[in-house]
């Protein structure tokens, strides 16, 4: 599957000679490098699935009242950033495939518009969809740490500010990206994005898992029942391994592929990791199929908003 403008240039490097990639691919023309042939029917399917699962999420929260608030609020907004990232990797599949096959005939100067309008969507919901799974690790930070001033410090006022405020700059980063997609600045502002989304998930996670877990010992010690705190402790554990290793697994190597365009654009190894670029975007799309099992179906009230609106007792 070939990529759109900006994005099928992150697929080999600009900064780098024709003559220097020609060399380092030659000397990198091992099996393993050759990437991976992942059929269009794949992308089509994952973005279906995705599609489908945000969509009830969305309508799930928007039908329920006790689901409005600030917390679900930001967990429909992920869900829409996920949508996002589905509709542009379905609509981008299907012109791919209707031009392959001859079905859809389009002048270039059509296509380059169209490819300008499906990266800014693809660039925003990527940065989106970073961004609210910071707001939601905050929010749950805030719930934990400060229960009793929580509807004071995220009133719905500020919830819409920080809704608004990520939707705008992820227009505006976008923008910026299809623009100025061959300077390096804008890869190095997007990596150190990515890692400070990691860092914060890392801390405030960790720092939750800490507190709860002590929670539990002192509950455990004073009630004499370890069986309950081990069993408690290791379920906390697993989730937060859950939660960083998909975020990580996910979004991970498409990062480190943008670090390697900029550190060494030419050299055999990183010659090879660029040719598995479809497979990092497959791992993007298979977490936004993911997300709504983590962040939605965990909730007990959402699961049963969920049954009703799939048996369409609205």
């Amino acid at each position: 599957m070939s990529t759109l403008a900006p994005l099928r240039l992150l697929r080999e490097p600009w900064n780098a000679s024709e003559s220097n990639q020609s060399n380092a691919t030659a000397g990198a023309s091992s099996a393993w490098c050759q990437g991976l042939n992942i059929p269009n029917e794949l992308f089509l399917t994952l973005g279906l699935v995705s599609l489908v699962e945000n969509l009830l999420v969305v309508a799930a929260i928007l039908k329920n009242r006790n689901l409005h608030s600030p917390t679900y609020y930001f967990i429909c907004c992920l869900a829409v950033s996920d949508m996002l990232v589905s509709v542009s990797n379905l609509v981008e599949t299907l012109f791919m495939l209707l031009m392959e096959h001859g079905v859809l005939v389009i002048h270039a100067s059509i296509v380059r518009h169209m490819d300008n309008v499906i990266d800014m969507l693809i660039c925003s919901s990527i940065v989106s969809s970073l961004s609210f799974l910071g707001v939601i690790a905050v929010d749950r930070y805030i719930t934990i740490f400060y229960a009793l001033r929580y509807h004071s410090i995220m009133t719905l006022q500020r919830a819409v500010v920080t809704m608004a405020s990520v939707w705008l700059a992820s227009t505006v980063s976008s923008t910026i990206f299809i623009t100025y997609y061959r300077n390096n600045a804008i890869l190095l502002c997007l990596i150190g994005f990515f890692l400070f989304m990691l860092v914060l998930m890392l801390v405030l996670y960790i720092h939750m898992f800490a507190l709860a877990r002590h929670h539990l010992c002192s509950i455990s010690s004073q009630q004499k029942q370890p069986t309950i705190y081990r069993s408690s402790s290791l379920k906390g554990a697993i989730t937060l391994t859950i939660l960083l290793g998909v975020f990580f697994i996910c979004w991970g190597p498409f990062f480190f592929h943008l670090i390697l365009i900029v550190t060494c654009p030419t050299n055999p190894f990183c010659t090879c990791f660029f040719s598995y670029f479809n497979l990092f975007l497959i791992l993007i799309i298979c977490n936004s199929v993911v997300d709504p099992l983590i962040y939605v179906f965990r909730s007990q009230e959402l699961r049963r908003t969920l049954r009703e609106v799939v048996l369409c007792s609205w």
